[in-house]
């Protein structure tokens, strides 16, 4: 797995070092206090606020990614976390992830190809450079852009996006057709709910390559009815797909789904594990590193950070106003931070951090006063890669 450093990736054997390191800190408090685990204090909201600010900031630009090095995986989870504003170094230049990444640029995992009915997105299983799941970029590409500025609140990209493939223009449309063209049954869904859900209205319906008739709902009901605790990173991301869908469901149909649909029996799993999340949270504020499954901890302050991002990324989605300000999600969203803030100064896995910033951008967007968080100078960020 590659990782995010503050400037440039660690050898292997100095990153063990550092890991060995950052867990004797985070043991010893990095020279700070260390909470009581019998008694995790509840957050001032304004000071967790800034707090998340400069957290966010430093997850943002202090740990830069480089294309000659790192792999698309790592790339796109960073534009989830930060949309437009996530810079990438490449060719001696620096510019917006996301406009190379679509405008064809060279980055090991990066790997599309004309399809049938639009853009086919290569899968390869286990891979920690290429997509690693069935439509985990236009997913990702589909939640991304959290403004910094307050402005809103999950938009991602639009379907007219510019995607150049093997030297020919596309859009993100393209792959949303290739994605519904090639849904099946029993398929992990989790990544194309998260497009249907940003893109498609909850009653759309479409003839996917094998000639079924399918429909959002129909895709639901499948990802609601898979299994959950086994699901990758303990279920967090087909949570959030449910999550995502659910409350696309619901800002068209406020009343709530009939109680034998497919988003009444999503509700009913988000509503468990929910349950569950706040059931098994630990004393200090963290979640399980079993996540929805069962209560567990770990002496590995990666494994906690990883878990606690990941749960309280599908929290920031799937609760209402009133729930998400409850004091344990506080507590939650306070630790995450100062896990953040413990291993900032060491090589940390990117999915573990880009979907905690993630998961706190849209906690502060939510709860917080508009974000102090400043854009990067605009000539960090040229378009053309000059400084």
């Amino acid at each position: 797995m590659f990782y995010a450093s503050r400037l440039r990736p660690v050898p292997g054997h100095l990153r063990r070092v550092w890991i060995v390191a950052a867990l004797l800190l985070a043991a010893a408090g990095c020279d700070r206090p260390v909470e009581p685990w019998t008694a995790a204090r509840p957050a001032d909201q304004a000071d967790l606020c800034r707090r998340i600010d400069a957290t966010l900031a430093q997850a943002r630009d202090a740990r830069r990614l480089d294309a000659s090095v790192h792999g698309a995986w790592q790339a796109v989870h960073g534009i989830l976390a930060f949309g437009h504003d996530f810079p990438i170094a490449h060719h001696g230049g620096v510019s917006p992830a996301v406009d190379y990444l679509l405008a064809g640029g060279l980055i090991s995992g990066w790997v599309l190809r004309p399809g049938a009915a639009g853009v086919v997105a290569v899968v390869e299983e286990g891979s920690t450079l290429a997509q690693g799941h069935p439509d985990q970029w236009l997913g990702y590409l589909s939640q991304c852009g959290v403004a910094t500025d307050g402005t809103a609140l999950v938009g991602g990209l639009p379907l007219e996006t510019k995607l150049v493939v093997a030297g020919r223009e596309f859009t993100l449309a393209d792959l949303l057709a290739q994605a519904r063209h090639d849904v099946r049954p029993g398929q992990e869904s989790s990544w194309t709910l998260m497009a249907l859900a940003a893109y498609l209205p909850p009653d759309a319906s479409w003839r996917a390559g094998d000639g079924r008739r399918w429909t959002t709902e129909d895709v639901v009901r499948m990802e609601a009815e898979a299994d959950i605790f086994d699901a990758a990173c303990g279920g967090a991301h087909r949570l959030y797909g449910l999550a995502a869908a659910v409350a696309a469901y619901r800002r068209v149909y406020p009343d709530g789904p009939p109680p034998d649909s497919g988003w009444a029996a999503a509700e009913a799993v988000l509503t468990d594990c929910i349950d569950r999340a706040r059931r098994f949270q630990q004393a200090d504020g963290s979640f399980s590193v079993h996540s929805f499954e069962r209560p567990a901890t770990s002496p590995d302050v990666f494994a906690t950070l990883g878990a606690t991002g990941h749960v309280l990324e599908v929290l920031a989605v799937a609760l209402d106003d009133e729930s998400l300000a409850e004091p344990w999600v506080t507590r939650a969203a306070d630790r995450l931070v100062t896990l953040l803030d413990r291993t900032a100064d060491v090589d940390v896995e990117c999915g573990a951090l880009y979907h905690a910033a993630h998961g706190l951008a849209i906690y502060r967007l939510r709860l917080c006063p508009p974000a102090a968080i400043t854009r990067p100078p605009a000539a960090a960020l040229s378009p053309s890669g000059d400084r």
